[in-house]
């Protein structure tokens, strides 16, 4: 057996016991072992999709040895060490682009706890992406909500602390309707195993037992996870939650967490219920339609905000319509769509975090009007903001334009929904355009320059530079040359 197949195991204990290192250490010797452990899973990520592209198969790992049913599974092909490669460079980023506001925002004393929930979420991500069991997946998702919550509300002000009861509310009923709907799985067939289960819903749905109690386990899973993941009209509770977060926290939940519990639904649904199954149950017609209303009504609601960190969490909320509605169009093109998107959700969203709060500083405020000239002083956050939201209005060269793309393409497999889908695209490419060009206008409006604080900005960015240059040359590379990408998650999917 090849080595890099333990490394998904291996991954999750080591950012366990990370996590209980960290809560011994200082808070900056916590950040290097965090850092030091987003680098190691990214490689370790790096061989596992190495291996998988060198098989062409996927691989069950077994626990301990141990078989079904007294043993548990991990699962990984293509698809999910490309992902958690993705996400865990993301991560290192946030944590390296945020480590001036973290320092700012954390009482003393607390820093190393942060490292500490961002350890356990780490963990929890890999765990969601690779668990060939549908109940540890639910252990995990409580330990990612317990975390992304730590997160939260470790920055202590009035609106983080209710923005972390809210999350929580939302969380823990996203959580108790997915626990149901296991419950009612394992009632029907006796079976936890993804494989055991597909299998079985399988015979039951042709033969026709249990629809009833099937469908509403269907339901209660996706809508679940629906709700974790912010899908209108469950989006109320992300203009506090990513805008009043410390920016690497914002970036680390809006880009990685809300992905991880979509991706862990994409697996689900291919893994458990079967594309058969799922699409012909209705449910994926009104993840659609949920799907493609979030997108018209997150931008309205971006674009009534004058406050950029709240304008950029509703974009996250139309963000996540467009991963629901791709979805909802096919289980083939349409979910190719929503994994390029959710690549370049988490790509291009935690940067527009970090770059806000590095010109919230400049401007001395966190709404639009304070934001005039404000690009002329801080250039490097300017030209970070102005590429990632060209990435999220779709402008050419960008990751957004490929997957506008691709959404666009995806809606010629259902006849019924091209017209539709293409009505969203482009009235959502409208408000985008509305709202993030209103603020990239401020940004260069020309004001009386201060070149001396100019030099001081530029002198101050530090490590938050390095974030922002890889993450725009990660947006633009992926943006130019996708079709490497594409292709990869083409081959990951067949997998999946």
């Amino acid at each position: 057996m090849a080595f890099s197949v333990n490394v998904p195991l291996f991954a999750i204990v080591l950012c366990l016991v990370c996590s209980v290192v960290s809560s011994v250490l200082s808070g900056r010797a916590a950040r290097r072992l965090s850092l030091a452990l987003c680098a190691v899973v990214a490689v370790g990520m790096g061989m596992l999709l190495a291996y998988g592209m060198r098989t062409g198969v996927g691989t069950t790992y077994l626990m301990g040895h141990y078989p079904h049913p007294w043993g548990n599974e991990l699962y990984f092909g293509v698809l999910e060490p490309l992902l958690l490669c993705a996400f865990s460079v993301v991560m290192g980023l946030c944590l390296l682009g945020g480590r001036k506001h973290l320092i700012e925002d954390l009482e003393d004393g607390k820093h190393r706890m942060y490292y500490v929930m961002s350890d356990l979420v780490l963990s929890a991500l890999i765990a969601l992406a690779t668990t060939n069991d549908i109940f540890t997946g639910y252990v995990f998702i409580e330990i990612c909500t317990i975390s992304s919550c730590g997160l939260l509300m470790i920055r202590q002000i009035g609106r983080t602390t209710l923005a972390s009861i809210r999350y929580m509310i939302f969380s823990l009923i996203g959580s108790g309707l997915f626990l149901l709907g296991v419950i009612l799985l394992y009632a029907i067939t006796g079976h936890l195993l993804m494989p055991n289960l597909k299998e079985a819903i399988g015979k039951l749905y042709a033969s026709g037992q249990y629809r009833i109690v099937l469908l509403s386990a269907i339901s209660l899973i996706t809508v679940g996870l629906a709700i974790k993941s912010g899908l209108f009209p469950f989006h109320f509770w992300m203009p506090d939650t990513y805008g009043y977060a410390t920016p690497a926290s914002g970036g680390i939940l809006s880009g990685l967490v809300s992905k991880g519990y979509i991706f862990f639904l994409l697996r689900v649904i291919f893994r458990v219920f079967g594309t058969d199954v799922f699409y012909r149950s209705g449910v994926s017609n009104i993840l659609y339609v949920f799907g493609a209303i979030g997108i018209v009504v997150g931008s309205i609601s971006a674009l009534r905000e004058k406050d950029v960190f709240r304008m950029i969490a509703y974009s996250s909320a139309a963000q996540i319509g467009y991963v629901y509605m791709g979805i909802g169009i096919s289980p083939r093109l349409g979910v190719l769509a929503a994994l390029f998107h959710i690549l370049t959700h988490a790509i291009t969203k935690p940067p527009l975090f970090l770059s806000a709060a590095q010109l919230s500083d400049t401007a001395n405020g966190r709404l639009r009007a304070n934001w005039r000239g404000a690009g002329h002083r801080n250039r490097i956050a300017a030209l970070t903001f102005s590429i990632c939201a060209f990435s999220m209005i779709g402008i050419p060269l960008t990751m957004g334009f490929v997957s506008k793309y691709r959404f666009a393409a995806a809606a010629f497999e259902r006849t019924a929904l091209i017209v539709p889908t293409l009505i969203v695209l482009a009235l959502s490419t409208i408000l985008n355009g509305w709202y993030f060009m209103r603020v990239i206008i401020a940004l260069y409006l020309p004001v009386n320059r201060d070149d001396g604080a100019q030099r001081s900005a530029l002198r101050k960015q530090g490590v938050y530079a390095i974030s922002a240059i890889v993450f725009v040359l990660m947006n633009i590379v992926c943006g130019v040359a996708a079709e490497p990408l594409v292709l990869l998650l083409e081959r990951g999917l067949g997998l999946l």
